[in-house]
């Protein structure tokens, strides 16, 4: 686990072989167990990289036994790699224990459901500027800009969310001030790809405009369970092709359940962080384009109406602007955290 959890160390449980005479070197260490090597020579410490995982270890003395952490939550019990000689030489019980550990969490991995990638959607952009405020506050001219402010918002989320989720895919479909069409938004989405036990949910930041100057606030929006969406892939039910149906409203259903946890953690985590200075105007279902066509759960967020002067001069601010981030970031995380642990059920 990682981000805004307690760590939770877990103590593997490996035969310690009995030390022997045998040694690996560095080379036929590497080769053994399929993984490379950044060390620190200063400190004797180094970290093993096999794809996603990591061990991290310290060099001890001939025959010391020490600890190794596997991806920072599993402890191991080794006979500890040794210098000799200016070279780096592996007992031959490290490089079983280690195989064997990785081989584990791998054939784990292979069958726990997980969610692989988050789209973060920066609403509008380039040549559309999206909704814009302009106010008078203090005899001062306040332009607000949606385009700007959830470009902001986004890049803010985007790098929260790659600290705590470096194994995750973490894509903006704009990075910058362009103009991907909605077309190209659900592309990047739907095109991703992912193995059997891998998941991606899609999260497409706004702000509001109203006429009525007064209407202030935040809300989440998800598409509505009655709007109908082709989910599953055709080609790959070709010879039954009379379950495609069915699998696809148990699919929309699934779908509708998760978007809706979503929005809800995230306006749980506004409320705390923003408290009573954005008033929250809750979940609410439409048809929007971009959670219609996103074949994965999704939700539009709207942080405040540029049309309004407080939730405009909020926006105008880039420390609010980055508590919306924080907000963002933390009820993904909740989600996440109630997804994996689940091993991919979402209660209604």
């Amino acid at each position: 686990m990682r981000g805004p959890w307690l760590f939770l160390v877990f103590f593997l449980v490996l035969p310690l072989y009995a030390q022997d005479t045998r040694t690996y070197s560095l080379d036929e260490t590497l080769r053994e167990l399929g993984t490379s090597l950044r060390w620190d020579p200063l400190l004797s410490t180094g970290v093993l990289s096999a794809g996603d995982h990591r061990l991290s270890f310290y060099a001890g003395a001939p025959e010391e036994q020490g600890l190794a952490l596997l991806d920072g939550r599993e402890v191991l019990t080794l006979f500890l790699p040794y210098r000799e000689g200016g070279n780096l030489r592996f007992p031959e019980s490290f490089v079983h224990s280690v195989k064997q550990a990785l081989t584990g969490v791998i054939a784990e991995e292979a069958i726990r459901f997980r969610v692989a990638a988050i789209i973060v959607d920066p609403g509008h952009g380039g040549k559309d500027p999206g909704a814009i405020g302009t106010h008078t506050i203090a005899g001062k001219t306040l332009k607000s800009v949606e385009k700007d402010i959830t470009l902001a918002v986004s890049k803010g989320l985007a790098a929260l969310l790659q600290s705590a989720y470096p194994e995750k895919r973490i894509l903006l479909t704009r990075t910058g001030d362009t103009y991907p069409t909605l077309e190209d938004r659900v592309t990047i989405a739907n095109t991703v790809p992912l193995r059997d036990n891998e998941a991606i949910i899609y999260i497409s930041i706004h702000a509001n405009a109203s006429l009525n100057k007064t209407a202030r606030g935040y809300e989440v929006w998800y598409l509505p369970p009655e709007a109908r969406r082709e989910l599953i892939d055709r080609d790959k039910y070709a010879d039954s092709a009379e379950v495609i149906p069915i699998l696809n409203a148990m699919l929309e259903e699934e779908f509708t359940s998760e978007s809706t946890r979503i929005g809800r953690f995230i306006l749980n985590r506004f409320q705390e962080i923003l408290g009573s200075r954005i008033p929250a105007r809750g979940l609410k279902a439409e048809n929007w384009y971009v959670v219609r066509n996103a074949r994965m759960p999704a939700v539009l967020v709207e942080l405040g109406f540029v049309t309004n002067p407080d939730d405009a001069v909020l926006m105008a601010d880039p420390g609010y602007l980055k508590l919306f981030s924080q907000g963002l970031y933390k009820g993904i995380a909740d989600f996440v955290t109630e997804f994996e642990q689940s091993g991919g059920y979402i209660a209604p």
